[in-house]
């Protein structure tokens, strides 16, 4: 009966293997580098031990592994992590060569892995908390047949097994590994042994599974005693923000922060109720997620629309939200988030195969995951919080006054100081709007992302049309042969009231664009902690901000008058450049604007060029604009400069 029930289970096996050959792409490199990583962390200490190989045969998997790594990591697409990641791999593979102490090699492996997973993310958690009924059911009907109904390997089809299958019983064995390692095996299965890839799966069957094997280790006892922990003890529920917390979540890495005891128990009762980790309010990257699975599924079903307005809604409603405060943690990750949410409408919009939409939800989940452990509440510090205000506002605020100043420069410059009052009320009122918006967005109403991004779009624009206009006409009076007498005759009917508002509004619709997109970073950034390092960097940046402003002033009232024009006039083109670009770039990302991407040109966001053929589009039409306004204002032939 036992060879028969060994054959049944070879015949599994490989029946379970081959739709998985079939129907999943195969997995990525740095996929399989990280399973090896974590299985090399786990399974090195059997292998060696004081110097010495205790197990010959593991120890020629471990150098065998070792090898892999290597190998696989060189086959990764270029990356500026990869080099380093490439010398970490060379080193590990010394250590084991060497028969390093286990806890060497273990804590290498662990960092290599974290590494790879931060510069090639992968999904670390489940859209929504698995079934663990369906994860039952799925174990009891394709993995107890070797794994043992009660996880310890005793199953009659681990019988003459080499290697041997995993005993998920093994206390010492699930101290070191995490549900996010049990489902990367499932997903790709384990070269060399029995255990087959289940990639044929849906991915919240792999999930359910990957938790419900998980539990086998810890006692139903530990298991009380951990949701009394976990009800009793804000600390331990703080330790556990999300899903993707629970699991990358070792209970030996938990244990060197509250002790074994807790930590089994605490890891007992999260991998049987891994809800408890959703909070009752929500968060919006959780939101995010599902919008994507919903996005995929409709489009699925061929619901294009559907699937569109899902995608969109991630990004404006999930993203969006915590876009100020991740942009200060980490800039260029949330350019790589923008840009993933950005790739799936594009696929979505031209009908892309099924797969391509599953692999872009799935890449968008990845970079979720590490915006959302870039986001933790430990992770913030006032050094953080500091660089974050400083920056933001020294940025924001550059783009303002460089057009305000520029306005006070012209008045002094014409004499004209009972029109000061206008600008300064316009950048003034500006400031109290903002501090309006910042109330009504805390105590009354929240700013959705469609609202931001539309604000910043509709403003960027309206400014750049202003600018276009300001600059050719600045451009014209650069060339004027007898400025005082302009001043005297001209400039007086030119400067009605009419025109002093006009003055105000530019002044108040730049200055507030940069202040709205000011309060929104400063608030998101409140939120996360390190206030006085936030006070601290905004207090610098308007101390920055005060001296440039002066600088600027001072400089200006020295150039002779036509020079002032000729740069004034140079500087508002550029700006109306880009500020059409960053405009565009906002109403694409709020859906009114379709997106053609443009591979071969870069995104640098400071010249607001976004590599769209749309932003590059309006952009080149706005250069075309200015070139004809300044051609036509040109000094005529034999015109003397003005002084």
């Amino acid at each position: 009966m036992r060879p028969l029930l060994r054959l049944f289970a070879l015949m599994l096996a490989m029946g379970l293997s081959a739709p998985a050959l079939a129907q999943a792409p195969s997995a990525s490199e740095a996929q399989v580098a990280w399973r090896l990583l974590d299985y090399v962390a786990v399974d090195y200490a059997g292998a060696v031990a004081n110097g010495q190989v205790t197990n010959p045969a593991e120890y020629g998997e471990m150098i065998e592994f070792g090898g892999q790594i290597r190998t696989r990591l060189d086959a990764l697409p270029p990356n500026p992590a990869k080099a380093g990641l490439i010398r970490d791999a060379e080193a590990l593979q010394a250590a084991i060569l060497d028969k390093a102490d286990p806890g060497v090699v273990g804590a290498r492996a662990k960092a290599l892995a974290g590494a790879v997973l931060a510069a090639y993310p992968s999904p670390l958690a489940p859209s929504f908390p698995p079934d663990l009924a369906r994860g039952a059911t799925l174990y009891a009907e394709q993995c107890s047949v070797c794994h043992g109904v009660t996880g310890r390997a005793d199953g009659p089809g681990a019988e003459g097994l080499d290697p041997p299958a995993i005993a998920f019983a093994d206390v010492e064995r699930a101290r070191q590994r995490s549900v996010f390692g049990l489902y990367q095996v499932i997903d790709q299965g384990l070269e060399g042994t029995a255990m087959a890839s289940f990639a044929h799966l849906p991915a919240e069957d792999r999930w359910a599974l990957a938790f419900y094997v998980g539990r086998f280790a810890f006692t139903d006892a530990e298991a009380a005693e951990g949701r009394r922990l976990w009800e009793s003890d804000a600390a331990i529920r703080a330790a556990f923000p999300d899903l993707a917390a629970l699991t990358q979540a070792t209970p030996a890495e938990l244990a060197t922060r509250i002790g074994e005891t807790k930590a089994r128990a605490v890891i007992a009762h999260l991998r049987r109720h891994p809800e408890a980790t959703v909070r009752a309010e929500g968060s919006t990257l959780t939101l995010a997620r599902t919008r994507l699975a919903e996005s995929e599924a409709a489009y699925r079903r061929g619901d294009r629309k559907a699937a569109t307005d899902l995608a969109l809604s991630a990004y404006l409603d999930g993203v969006e939200p915590v876009e100020p405060a991740l942009g200060a943690r980490d800039g260029a990750l949330l350019r790589r988030v923008e840009t993933a949410m950005t790739d799936l409408r594009i696929s979505i919009s031209r009908r892309a195969p099924t797969q391509e939409v599953a692999d872009r939800v799935a890449r968008a989940n990845a970079l979720l995951d590490t915006a959302e452990r870039a986001l933790a509440p430990q992770e913030a510090d006032n050094l953080a919080s500091f660089l974050g205000a400083f920056t933001i506002l020294l940025r924001e605020g550059l783009e303002a006054i460089l057009i305000v100043v520029a306005m006070i420069a012209f008045l002094r410059k014409a004499e004209r100081p009972e029109v000061l009052r206008y600008v300064h009320g316009g950048w003034v009122a500006a400031l109290v709007a903002g501090g309006a918006t910042w109330a009504a967005a805390t105590f009354f109403i929240s700013i959705s992302g469609a609202s931001r991004e539309l604000t910043e779009g509709f403003g960027s624009l309206l400014a750049a049309v202003v600018l276009v206009s300001v600059g050719i006409w600045m451009h014209g009076k650069s060339h004027a042969d007898a400025w005082q007498t302009y001043i005297r005759d001209k400039l007086s009917h030119a400067l009605s009231k009419r025109s002093a508002w006009f003055l105000f509004l530019l002044a108040f619709i730049v200055v507030y664009r940069e202040v709205f997109e000011t309060i929104l970073f400063y608030a998101a950034i409140w939120s996360q902690g390190g206030h006085l390092g936030m006070l601290a960097g905004a207090l610098t940046a308007v101390a920055i901000l005060a001296v440039v402003a002066w600088a600027l002033l001072a400089y200006s009232m020295r150039l002779p008058i036509g020079r002032f024009f000729s740069l004034s006039s140079i500087l508002m083109a550029i700006l109306s450049v880009v500020l059409v670009g960053k405009g565009v770039a906002a109403l694409q990302e709020a859906g009114w604007l379709d997106v053609h991407p443009l591979e071969w040109i870069p995104r640098i966001e400071i010249l607001g060029l976004y590599p769209t053929v749309e932003g590059v589009a309006v952009q080149l039409l706005t250069i075309a604009i200015l070139v004809v306004g300044f051609s036509r204002h040109a000094a005529p032939k034999g015109a003397r400069p003005a002084s």
